[in-house]
């Protein structure tokens, strides 16, 4: 169980600098004094669990600050990333508003703050308020493109193909680090693979491949792209 923050003061909800860029935006002084009255904040350390698959939802959550992975454990116990989320996403919502069980477990892959809202009162805002209903089924339209997207690229490319792409899409996502250059975030190796469906041997040695080719560089744990058009023409993506 995570424990409840008591050092780090998070800000009330109009206060947050992600506020105006969320689908919360949408809501007026009372709604938001309602967010903000009756969210929880919570501090996770790397890997601990915000949620678990086949749990029941009774909260919404959105990231303050820190990165996190949504996962499902196969038959075998293997993971498979389904995706990320990072600052001012929401996580959770899809078992929410469905009614269903979570389809998948979310954790923190850094230390991270993450607030939740309590069911009823974002059923209120989709009941009253129009425009936050219609960010909401913006957002469920963007995941269901996104899901399509990666199904078809398990389907059609090569483990090559889908290694690029994972590192252009961590890249595009989390952006670069201002003095190393390198993605600014630390996954294993395992969980590379596990973007991109492959075992983690396989991962270790493209990897290790794409930094004898120049493609990118090895700094530790940490992954610099040192091409771009190098990584964009082995994912076969179109600039």
């Amino acid at each position: 169980m995570a424990k409840k923050i008591k050092k780090i003061e998070v800000p009330r909800c109009s206060d947050c600098e992600a506020f105006n860029v969320s689908m919360f935006c949408s809501t007026n002084s009372a709604e938001e004094a309602s967010l903000s009255d009756n969210k929880v904040h919570n501090i996770y350390k790397k890997g601990q669990v915000i949620f678990y698959e086949g749990h029941q939802p009774q909260n919404l959550f959105c990231i303050y600050s820190g990165k996190v992975k949504i996962f499902k454990l196969g038959d075998d116990g293997k993971e498979q990333i389904v995706r990320f989320a990072k600052k001012s996403d929401l996580i959770g919502y899809r078992a929410l508003l469905s009614g269903e069980n979570y389809f998948a477990s979310a954790s923190a892959i850094e230390e991270t703050i993450v607030c939740s809202f309590p069911k009823n009162i974002i059923e209120e805002l989709l009941d009253h308020n129009s425009k936050f209903s219609m960010q909401t089924i913006k957002l469920l339209s963007k995941d269901l493109r996104i899901a399509e997207q990666m199904i078809l690229n398990m389907a059609q490319k090569h483990v090559r193909e889908r290694i690029a792409e994972a590192l252009l899409m961590l890249k595009e996502y989390y952006g670069t680090d201002s003095i190393t250059g390198t993605i600014n975030t630390t996954l294993t190796r395992e969980e590379i693979a596990n973007i991109a469906g492959t075992s983690t041997e396989t991962c270790i040695r493209i990897l290790s491949e794409f930094n004898r080719d120049r493609v990118i560089k090895l700094i530790g744990k940490r992954i610099k792209i040192a091409s771009i058009p190098k990584l964009l023409h082995i994912a076969n993506i179109t600039e």
